[in-house]
């Protein structure tokens, strides 16, 4: 198997219904994983009833536990991440996101999103993107480094063994594709808190004068971002 994707999903019984139409049956991809980090709305029903594999974990341990998890449970050689709750994906955008690795391009790939910050379009690149293509190898000998990371350490930690192993990026452009801000999923002020907590789980993994060093790096490493998918059907 060359492709597995992994999607780790909370509460998102609403939205992934829309992510697994496009990656389920992709040509490119040969298992869809969805790690269910015990969600209470019926995501893993919405997922098995769509067509997907699932794992389904006994209580709620944050993202990086669901993918360390969804990890050790697939065997393919690349891995294709991607977040549960995105609107607008298409297979065109997964297809553009994938080329670079499959095609030999690069060694990697990362997305960035019609309505990533600002400033990240500016500069042609969103160091914290979850979705992102890369060799399962890299990641899965690093079991016990992702078990001991925060809830929300494991993008920059994969920028880190990015930066260390000199990998060649695919910075792919994503315009039409977005990821709902917590605050409209959660509420103002329980999606502030959680944007908050995010940030100090970033923070807790590497320190912020180390995330400006990332975003130098993996800047010299990409190409600059890939020109948009074309639109295809289904």
């Amino acid at each position: 198997m060359r492709v597995a994707c992994l999607i780790p999903a909370y509460n998102e019984a609403v939205r992934i219904g829309a992510v697994l139409a496009v990656v389920l049956g992709h040509p490119s991809i040969g298992r869809v994983l969805v790690v269910d980090d015990g969600s209470t709305d019926g995501t893993a029903e919405v997922a098995r009833a769509a067509g997907a594999e699932v794992l389904a974990l006994p209580r709620n341990g944050g993202k990086t536990a669901a993918v360390a998890a969804g990890i050790a449970a697939l065997e393919a050689r690349w891995i294709l991440m991607l977040d549960s709750d995105l609107q607008g994906l298409d297979r065109a955008a997964v297809s553009a996101l994938l080329a670079p690795v499959l095609g030999g391009e690069a060694e990697v790939a990362i997305s960035l999103r019609g309505n990533a910050p600002l400033l990240w379009r500016l500069i042609g690149l969103d160091y914290i993107s979850g979705e992102r293509v890369l060799p399962r190898a890299q990641i899965a000998r690093h079991g016990p480094a992702l078990a001991a990371l925060p809830r929300f350490g494991l993008e920059v930690f994969l920028n880190r063994l990015w930066i260390a192993e000199g990998c060649r990026v695919a910075v792919v452009r994503w315009p039409g594709v977005a990821s709902p801000p917590k605050a409209r999923k959660r509420g103002l002020w329980r999606g502030i808190r959680a944007d908050l907590a995010m940030l100090a789980d970033i923070f807790r993994t590497i320190p912020a004068p180390e995330a400006l060093h990332q975003i130098r790096a993996l800047r010299r490493l990409s190409r600059g971002p890939l020109p948009e998918p074309r639109h295809q059907p289904g």
